[in-house]
């Protein structure tokens, strides 16, 4: 029987909320395999102890790289950088910034000239396989309508220099597709783990539907000003499931793919149905954006919402992502989005939990101690 060669494997943003969850994926999935994931410096201690409880065995090893995918050679030595170009055969680019405080000139360093970097990464690369470069549904900008995975440059306009940044990068992506193996994945607004409840992600009036409805403070929950619309979220684990298998798939390479609900629901029939399992009774108010954002800044809320309400606008959009390459290549997998519906109160249980381990303990809220943790990290690089 012949001996399988053993596989390197390369993941930036690690370990960021995607970018471990992948990682742990790769080290389940695999076998013979070197999984060497790009961890910033200072991120070295959260790295290991997350690395520390990755599967082991079946062959696998795990390596720590102290880089960045800013400098030359992702800051590794010259021997170190020859070794790991001479091997790998799989990169899952994730780090990118995309935490909207952050000034535009970095945000544009991290995520175009990083990306450009990685691309460098891959031509030295003698025997990648393929190149995973993570972009996003929002590249889309102020478009509406019906959004296909085949289009990107259209002349739209963009709401924010993450948007603009993640437009530019995967335009690079897509110039250096005819000369290497690339797959691009553009998810929606990534939330909560649907197996597990598990939410470190802050973003959009999803979480923040959440977290209304399960706290102390009685206060209406705000709908986005344009509730009927689609609610684009999907669950991390789909996201990461996908991924894992699309990466595999040779059909996949030169295509891109919406990971996305290809049934999304509307904000109001979400914020419905949280009523209806928290068993509160929601005084369900259509405001202006404006408004919406003067409510988040009252006494209390400011806190609690810290993160959410720089995202309050993609609920704000008419706006419909196609995943039929997705649904093509994923059909027969048993990797599907779920709806929200199927996993709210897993969801539900995770804040609910969390609060009252705060409360018995008498410890800091653990969401909003990784809300401060998003903050703090937003003076760098904030990882995917």
């Amino acid at each position: 029987m012949a001996v399988r060669e053993r596989e390197a494997v390369l993941v930036t943003g690690y370990p960021g909320y995607i970018g471990k969850r992948l990682a742990a994926r790769i080290a389940a999935g695999e076998r013979n395999t070197d999984i060497y994931l790009l961890v910033q410096p200072k991120f070295l201690r959260d790295a290991r102890r997350y690395a520390s409880a990755l599967p082991q065995g079946r062959g696998n090893h795990v390596h720590l790289l102290a880089g960045d995918i800013l400098d030359l050679h992702l800051g590794l030595s010259g021997a170190e950088y020859r070794d790991l170009v001479g091997r790998l055969t799989q990169i899952f680019h994730l780090a990118a910034i995309s935490y909207l405080g952050v000034d535009s000139a970095t945000m544009a360093r991290v995520n175009v000239e990083g990306t450009r970097n990685m691309l460098e990464v891959a031509r030295d690369a003698r025997v990648l396989k393929r190149m995973n470069h993570f972009s996003t549904c929002f590249v889309a900008g102020d478009r509406v309508g019906v959004i296909s995975e085949d289009e990107l440059d259209v002349g739209q306009r963009f709401h924010n220099p993450y948007e603009q940044t993640k437009f530019e990068a995967e335009k690079i992506v897509r110039g250096a597709m005819a000369g290497m193996p690339v797959t691009i994945y553009r998810p929606a607004v990534v939330i909560g783990d649907s197996q597990t409840g598990e939410i470190d992600r802050f973003e959009g009036p999803y979480y923040l539907a959440i977290k209304l409805a399960v706290s102390p403070l009685h206060v209406p929950l705000p709908l986005p000003p344009n509730a009927d619309f689609p609610l684009n979220v999907v669950p991390v684990d789909f996201v990461v499931e996908a991924t894992y298998v699309l990466a595999h798939d040779a059909r996949a390479m030169g295509r891109t793919f919406h990971l996305v609900d290809p049934s999304p629901m509307s904000s109001r029939r979400l914020y419905e149905i949280l009523a209806e399992r928290t068993q509160r009774k929601v005084r369900r108010i259509n405001v202006p954006a404006k408004t919406t954002g003067a409510l988040m800044r009252l006494p209390g809320l400011e806190r609690l919402l810290r993160g959410p309400r720089t995202t309050l606008e993609y609920g704000n959009q008419m706006v419909f992502y196609r995943c039929a390459n997705a649904l093509e290549l994923l059909d027969g997998t048993g990797v599907r989005c779920p709806p929200p519906s199927d996993y709210l109160d897993t969801l539900i249980r995770f804040v609910r939990e969390s609060a009252n381990r705060r409360r018995d303990e008498k410890l800091e809220d653990p969401l909003d101690q990784a809300a401060a943790k998003d903050d703090k990290r937003s003076s760098g690089k904030e990882e995917l």
